[in-house]
């Protein structure tokens, strides 16, 4: 899909990777409408011609009341980027399940009911795009955020699910799988902290400025998923073909924490 032109809907686009989003796609050309809870950050963030939508997405009003303007604003919407999502380092077999609902609710459920309330005007136009954000950790699990990690294999199963649905309609779907990226992610996080091994590899983390060049690529393309770093796939493919070596490493690192 060419951005040029283009209306995009952008979730968690005050910081880390929505707002670099919002700045790969403004520089080719898309018309922004930017949502997260800060106006502030967005319009730092999106500039001076962007929709500015300050909302809490974990209320389902807001979401709808996003959604609406956009299109009022624009009379379309051609991409939605969810990128709003939150994370927690608690075990499984003990974090509150209050907090379990509501970062299911942020990563998931809102993402889909996004994607809900903008494919009807897609497929009025006969075209669009839904963008997820997922992670590496949705394509294979980390045991120091096991719960987040089912967020986002959630997540990816949608995509996929959607983008079958929905290709007749012109509509295509993009799951991005980020790695390590220097962000606030931990700072966020509900509960916990990653293993110290994973805390001194932020050296080696790409910015959210490259996360965003890789996700508009993958746009413009019509990816169908986006491993970033492309060094990704390789961890990928070893969990695929050695599971049992890929769990006994995150074990050892998992365990470095307790």
């Amino acid at each position: 899909m060419r951005i040029e032109g283009k209306v995009a809907l952008i979730t968690g686009a005050s910081e880390g990777i929505g707002a670099a989003c919002a700045d790969a796609f403004r520089r080719r050309g898309a018309k922004l409408a930017l949502t997260a809870r800060s106006a502030t950050r967005l319009s730092a963030a999106g500039g001076s011609a962007a929709l500015i939508l300050a909302s809490d997405l974990l209320d389902p009003e807001a979401r709808r009341r996003v959604v609406e303007e956009t299109i009022r604003h624009y009379g379309r919407i051609d991409i939605l980027v969810n990128s709003a999502g939150i994370g927690t380092y608690a075990p499984a077999w003990r974090a509150p399940l209050d907090q379990v609902r509501h970062m299911f609710e942020l990563n998931y459920f809102a993402a889909l009911e996004m994607a809900q309330l903008c494919i009807p005007a897609m497929r009025r136009q006969g075209s669009g795009m839904i963008v997820n954000i997922g992670s590496i950790a949705g394509k294979m699990t980390l045991p120091w955020c096991t719960l987040y990690s089912s967020t986002k294999y959630a997540l990816g199963s949608l995509t996929d699910g959607l983008r079958m649905e929905l290709r007749r309609d012109g509509i295509h779907a993009l799951t991005v799988c980020p790695g390590y990226v220097s962000t606030a992610f931990q700072d966020h996080v509900l509960e916990g902290r990653p293993p110290e091994s994973m805390r001194q590899a932020r050296k080696y983390a790409i910015s959210a400025r490259q996360c965003a060049e890789a996700i508009a690529g993958g746009v413009e393309r019509n990816a169908r998923t986006v491993v970033t770093p492309r060094l990704g796939w390789l961890a990928v493919a070893l969990e695929r073909l050695f599971p049992r070596m890929v769990d006994a490493r995150m074990e050892q690192m998992y365990y470095r924490t307790q």
